[in-house]
């Protein structure tokens, strides 16, 4: 008999079948009035009963929920141990499921458990109308036959589980392969118009249905259109566009945000029914919280729209509506790019009658000697090193010659030295690798790879440390550098812009600076004249912030008075273009009416002494300097000249009667000369007070 079950196992696939035939076969080795196979399912909370004889349920499979009759049963599923009833009546220990054997007539049976090396399946029971019907033989033959029975069963349903799922996953492919056709259609096409009729084409094909069309909501009109179909059957009745009311469904589809299904016959004077339509479903274009539209779908065969329809329809319909919002952006971006060329044509026109340079203000020979430097060196691929007093615009000059270069279309990266802790620079310079050092926590780029075939500006470069130079002189030369904690070699591309506001060449003579390094960044050096050396520019610069800040806090300031510009203009601006955009911003916050009202008190107050401290500070400075160092015999002799001219003017450097004009120098040239010589006003030619022609020198 076991040897027949093994037969049935490989011929049958079917577990209904399946088991009809092993109580067959059964029969002719164990008598029973009642057999039934019992399947719990994977939670436990569910029992399907396969019953034969004796049983008022109907025959075959159906579900139920587990109940106290079922004690009997969960106790030999949940410790996989035989039960041995010889007669029902003497039974004490499942007293519902004895109370259910006698109803069925029951007096005695087995109920064994149904388990394989995998996993438990359920419970084997079989019962007799007699009493002691089953004896040991007995019950460990039937423990063979379960075991048997549990492994065709497990078959059986891996095969019809195998079959459920090949058969889901297969139509979900189906579905996945047409939204990936319709995604790919929409990505490739930015266009509204054919963008629609394309979506309208593939929903159709995806739902096997008849007609397709994209309704919009207009902002202009407040109205929804129907702006593309796809009907190729359509009998006329439906145009490819025009105006969908918002009482029909398809407009309360639209207000709510909800989809509707229904019969065409549902709605009353419908242009669908005519079209001889039966059923449809709309479905709204939702995209960041916002509807955009209405997609429908309509059949002409009398078959509804499933559960199933409606939640792959709403994926099409998230895709179509992210399709028409790039869409509409797109065309939104190309009429704003349009005018915004046009536009700009205009303004670059504008500028370029005015001025070359759009971020610098001015109009002075000095300036204007400046800028011509800046168009000479800009298209070059040489280092630039920019001097210049604290608040002059040393970056704005740096980003007028990458703007200018050749590199314009790439990074305009910079860093002031000063701003960064000495352990750091290193890590900003040239990246550090993840582990490099206590808080690197992960891979940092550093400036000059982030900078590649663009521009780096280096502000404050005379803060770097002696330590880092040498660094810094490889990835100007060789263009090769190392990332922090990493042996790997890097190369960039990138220009260097430096500037400082310190005396580099002294620097070097005093060991704190490296010289070639310096020689490297002096290639071209451009110097920025202070704010004092071209006062002309003074009243551009001074309406130019009033009216930037005016705009900014919302304020009328378009009057400057004489006196006030006068007092601006003698001004000595220690701080240069950075003093005066604040004072001037200062000024704009309390006027109280349209004039500027700057408090020139407040500047005469201090220029003087400010200006005198800065210069003695310098020149001792120097001095100390250049008395540490002993002089040669040719720079005794330049010093004596110079003293003595300087004595001749009464200490007057600049101007028609000033020092520099007599030794045919340039004032800058004079003063650095007079700062590496050690030449000073010493107490022997100072005067009790400041003459006001020195002030002016200084």
């Amino acid at each position: 008999m076991l040897f027949r079950v093994s037969q049935a196992i490989s011929a049958y696939r079917d577990p209904r079948e399946l088991f009809s035939v092993l109580a067959g076969q059964l029969r002719s080795v164990v008598l029973f009035d009642g057999i039934g196979v019992i399947q719990f399912g994977e939670a436990g909370n569910k029992v399907k009963w396969h019953v034969a004889e004796k049983c008022t349920e109907p025959g075959g499979v159906y579900s139920s929920q587990v109940g106290p009759e079922d004690e009997l049963l969960l106790w030999v599923y949940q410790n996989q141990e035989p039960v041995w009833i010889s007669s029902v009546e003497n039974e004490q220990r499942f007293p519902a499921t004895v109370e259910r054997l006698k109803n069925y007539g029951i007096q005695s049976g087995c109920v064994l458990p149904l388990s394989t090396a995998h996993r438990r399946l359920g419970c084997l029971f079989v019962g007799s109308e007699r009493r002691d019907s089953y004896g040991e033989e007995d019950v460990y033959f039937l423990s063979l036959f379960a075991n048997q029975l549990a492994v065709a069963m497990d078959n059986a349903l891996n095969f019809e589980r195998s079959q459920r799922s090949q058969a889901e996953l297969q139509r979900e492919k189906d579905r996945l392969d047409l939204l990936l056709d319709l995604t790919n259609s929409i990505a490739s096409n930015l266009e509204l118009q054919d963008l629609l009729r394309t979506v309208s084409a593939n929903a159709r094909r995806l739902m096997q249905c008849d007609l397709t069309g994209v309704i919009l909501f207009d902002p202009e009109t407040k109205q929804l259109r129907l702006c593309a179909r796809d009907f190729p059957e359509g009998r006329g009745f439906i145009p490819r566009e025009g105006v969908v009311s918002m009482e029909s469904p398809i407009g309360e589809v639209f207000r709510a945000g909800k989809a509707w299904k229904g019969h065409a016959r549902d709605i009353p004077n419908s242009l669908a029914h005519e079209e001889g339509l039966k059923t449809g479903c709309a479905l709204p274009l939702v995209s960041r919280n916002r509807v955009l539209g209405v997609l429908t779908v309509g059949r002409r065969e009398e078959v509804p729209f499933t559960a199933d329809d409606m939640a792959f329809l709403t994926q099409v319909a998230n895709q179509i509506a992210i399709a028409v919002e790039n869409a509409l952006a797109y065309k939104q971006i190309a009429d704003l790019k349009d005018k915004l060329s046009r536009e700009k044509l205009y303004l670059e026109d504008e500028i370029r009658s005015e001025m070359n340079f759009e971020e610098i203000i001015g109009k002075s020979v000095v300036l204007k000697r400046l800028l011509k430097q800046v168009e000479t060196v800009a298209p070059t691929e040489s280092t630039v090193l920019i001097h210049g007093e604290t608040g002059v615009g040393k970056e704005l000059i740096a980003r007028a010659i990458h703007n200018r270069s050749v590199r314009r279309a790439n990074a305009f990266v910079k860093l002031n030295c000063a701003a960064i802790p000495t352990g750091l620079l290193e890590s900003e310079l040239f990246g550090h690798e993840k582990g490099a050092f206590t808080g690197a926590i992960a891979q940092r780029i550093g400036r000059f790879e982030l900078a590649n075939n663009g521009t780096v500006f280096l502000d404050e470069i005379g803060e770097i440390p002696l330590e880092l130079q040498p660094k810094l002189l490889r990835v100007l030369q060789e263009r090769e550098f190392e990332r922090l904690g990493s042996s790997r070699t890097l190369r960039s591309d990138a220009r260097l812009i430096a500037a400082t506001n310190r005396d580099l060449e002294a620097m070097v003579s005093e060991q704190k600076f490296r010289s070639d390094l310096f020689y490297r960044l002096n290639v071209f050096p451009v110097r920025v004249a202070p704010l004092r050396e071209r006062p002309e520019d003074i009243p551009l610069l001074v309406r130019h912030f009033a009216s930037q800040f005016a705009r900014r806090i919302n304020k009328d300031v378009d009057t400057i008075s004489s006196e006030t510009m006068k007092g601006l203009v003698e001004y000595h601006w220690p701080g240069n273009v950075r003093e005066l955009q604040n004072v001037i911003e200062r000024a704009v916050i309390t006027s109280e009416g349209a004039v500027l009202e700057v408090p020139l008190s407040d500047l005469k107050a201090r220029p003087m002494a400010t200006s005198l401290t800065t210069a003695n500070q310098t020149n001792h400075h120097a001095a100390n300097s250049a008395r540490q160092k002993p002089r040669t015999e040719g720079e005794e002799a330049e010093r004596n000249h110079i003293l003595s001219v300087l004595e001749q003017t009464n200490w007057v450097v600049a101007g028609p009667n000033g020092a520099a004009l007599r030794l045919g120098m340039k004032r800058s040239t004079l003063q650095f000369r007079m700062r590496k010589l050690g030449l000073t006003r010493n107490s022997e030619h100072e005067r009790t007070s400041v003459p006001s022609n020195l002030a002016k020198a200084i």
